[in-house]
């Protein structure tokens, strides 16, 4: 294992970048070397806040021997030329969600980092939750027995003043997609990072709260896995005043029910002397917004541990657990469920 201590970059400094900054002050093993955003004014006041240089082009930050991890926050649709560019000149890379909102881009993404021999790494914070990692050891021990459900709901709210903001959001352009690539893209992740890969879907998407940006503001989708469990995706930014997120896994041994942080459901046809205390620790977990409403009412503390996971495959000269292929993932099935409600019918995956 290595001491090297990581300089970081990063680049796009809307709201998220500033939690990637606060979760990179917590860990030992990396420093916050430069920013780099196309407004100086926030770029200044970032650098300011945070204590790092202010460069104004990417470019610029790839060049430096100071820096060794570029980590992306620029819109969804502007992740790849920056990505590739960081790759090419060296650096490691991390890319907030969605990796990118195409899938040829993300494998240029991929092909860039493959070739510079560096590593590519995405961020899904919730992958991370401690809850989560109960639950995906609980299904490693087949103590649901065979999947049965496996559904993921975000009923959310945005504000019209949201999709004012940036003049990105809300765009096929630059935002890829609406309540499904922007906001449900973390329970998407963890569908397939609990259940494996869906074969098939079938959705319906729709504008209904917010007809003036060009994507849905509420999604609904239908899960057919390659294991034969059944499932939904729930996705909207229309549901005022917006409630936690929820992941529902069940087999015909076991239920479990994560509502943001808490598991509210954890029952299995064999109890295990630990379960009782299982319950316990996971009641009452959740201590933020979960940005059911606000973007800005959720904790660093994910992207602290998706960094921690990063580093520790740099240290390690192995592929970071959340690479480029698995972030792909959740891009693609997004996808499906787009095509799907074009052609108003079944979509099959890999696309």
């Amino acid at each position: 294992m290595s001491d090297q201590t990581y300089g970081v970059a990063i680049t796009g400094l809307g709201v998220i970048a500033q939690f990637h900054a606060r979760a990179l002050a917590e860990l030992p093993n990396a420093r916050l070397i430069a920013s780099c955003d196309v407004l100086p004014e926030n770029g200044q006041a970032f650098a300011k806040e945070f204590s790092c240089d202010y460069v104004p082009d990417y470019n610029e930050l790839c060049s430096r021997d100071d820096i060794d991890v570029v980590s992306i926050c620029t819109p969804s649709g502007a992740h790849a030329e920056p990505a590739v560019a960081a790759a090419r000149a060296g650096k490691h890379v991390i890319c907030e969600k969605p990796l990118e909102i195409t899938l040829e881009k993300i494998d240029r993404m991929i092909e860039a980092a493959q070739k510079a021999q560096v590593k590519l790494g995405g961020i899904f914070p919730f992958r991370f939750d401690p809850a989560v990692a109960q639950i995906k050891q609980a299904l490693q021990a087949g103590r649901f027995g065979r999947l049965t459900f496996v559904a993921g709901y975000v009923p959310w709210w945005r504000t019209d003043e949201y999709y004012a903001q940036g003049g990105w959001r809300g765009t096929w352009a630059l935002d890829g997609g609406g309540a499904l690539m922007n906001q449900a893209i973390h329970v998407v992740d963890l569908l397939q990072y609990v259940a494996g890969p869906v074969k098939r879907v079938q959705a319906i998407t729709a504008r209904l709260a917010h007809p003036q940006i060009e994507v849905e503001d509420t999604a609904v989708a239908t899960l057919e896995y390659e294991n034969s469990a059944l499932g939904t995706m729930v996705a909207a930014t229309s549901m005022y005043p917006g409630q936690y997120r929820r992941l529902e896994i069940s087999g015909d041994a076991g239920s479990a029910v994560l509502v943001e942080n808490d598991l509210t459901v954890w029952q299995f046809a064999q109890e295990a002397p630990e379960d009782a205390e299982i319950r316990c620790r996971f009641t009452g977990a959740t201590n933020t917004g979960g940005g059911a409403a606000d973007p800005k009412a959720i904790s660093h503390e994910g992207h602290r541990r998706n960094y921690e996971s990063f580093f520790k495959a740099l240290d390690a000269g192995t592929e970071p657990e959340l690479n480029g292929h698995e972030a792909r993932r959740a891009v693609e099935l997004i996808l499906a469920i787009y095509r799907s409600a074009q052609i108003n019918g079944p979509v099959k995956l890999p696309l």
